[in-house]
């Protein structure tokens, strides 16, 4: 059970919007704790759009974690760090990170339950263990708790954005500033549930990107989340009009576009790119146990190093220095 207290600053916003920001679950969760009579506003049932008042008191209970249905596998799985409350995972592409119709096996929590005897149940039957995800196609750095109180800890830091992630993506053309804040709420498109978009009724989204190198028709950029929204980074450069380089949900054939003496370079960036050009490089934190500063880096793998040293010998720019919001 935890119990929250409304402040003057949320007063008017929807109860499951303000919840699911406090507690870090999903607007659907909260809905559906909510229909299930597990959050009280002021001792009786709400309802999920109810518009809050300054010192209202929200209880909001959690039933305990269902039992972990997924099977343990043998698989590869590269271990950066590890010590009996948590472990930090340089995730492979193409790797799924829980299972989900479609993907049963095969996923990183597979080969989690396979590597950790007794792992944190916390996040549910499918995702245990799980504080934050990356995409099938992002490759990079994610942090796993072994136990619901590392767990807990973990998901605390996330919500209150002292998680630090950063991420090397390569995006189409040239960003207009740098270093950018975008700031741009994100949901679900109401025209193609497989995708995210920035729109009005979205959950708050903040992005911090910061080009490290020029490429003729493509930009290295270093990007730093604030937030934590699914597909944000990719949604965020599509609606800047910058899509991730061989992103074919949100930046689909997008070299056709270019033309001049570009457009040779663009046309074989993109038959050289294997994937989505997106690498969680940069991940730092307090251990939520023992207090020490964690930080760890891995580089581009060689699938997008590859690529990246091709780009770098056509560069027209240098590389920019990282600092600042989102930097290094």
């Amino acid at each position: 059970m935890r119990t929250f207290v409304v402040p003057d600053t949320a007063e008017g916003l929807r109860l499951d919007v303000w919840v699911s920001e406090q507690a870090g679950l999903s607007r659907s969760r909260v809905a559906r704790l909510v229909a299930e009579g597990q959050v009280l506003l002021n001792e009786e049932v709400p309802r999920k759009a109810e518009p809050l008042a300054a010192g209202d008191r929200i209880q909001l209970e959690e039933p305990p974690p269902e039992p972990v249905k997924a099977e343990a596998e043998d698989l590869p799985l590269d271990i950066v760090w590890e010590d009996e409350h948590l472990l930090v995972v340089d995730k492979a592409p193409g790797m799924v990170v829980h299972p989900a119709p479609g993907h049963r096996s095969g996923t990183l929590v597979n080969a989690l339950l396979h590597h950790v005897r007794d792992l944190s149940g916390i996040g549910g039957k499918l995702r245990p263990g799980i504080v934050h995800r990356l995409d099938r196609d992002t490759s990079g750095l994610l942090v796993v708790a072994k136990d619901d109180a590392t767990h807990q800890g973990l998901s605390d830091l996330l919500r209150q954005r002292k998680i630090r992630r950063l991420y090397l993506a390569a995006s189409w053309g040239h960003v207009d500033r740098s270093p950018r804040k975008i700031d741009a709420p994100i949901g679900r498109d109401p025209s193609n549930r497989l995708r995210m978009a920035v729109h009005a009724d979205g959950r708050r989204a903040v992005t911090h990107l910061r080009v490290r190198e020029n490429w003729p028709a493509a930009e290295l950029l270093q990007v730093g989340l604030e937030t934590g929204r699914t597909h944000q980074i990719r949604v965020h450069l599509a609606h800047i009009g910058h899509p991730v380089v061989g992103d074919e949900l949100y930046g689909a054939g997008w070299e056709r576009g270019m033309g001049g003496s570009i457009r040779e370079f663009a046309r074989e960036l993109a038959r050289r790119i294997p994937r989505q050009f997106l690498h969680a490089h940069t991940l730092a934190f307090r251990h939520p146990v023992t207090g020490e500063d964690m930080r760890f880096q891995s580089p581009l793998p060689p699938d997008l190093a590859s690529v990246a040293a091709w780009a770098r010998e056509r560069r027209t720019g240098a590389a920019s220095s990282i600092s600042g919001p989102g930097g290094a």
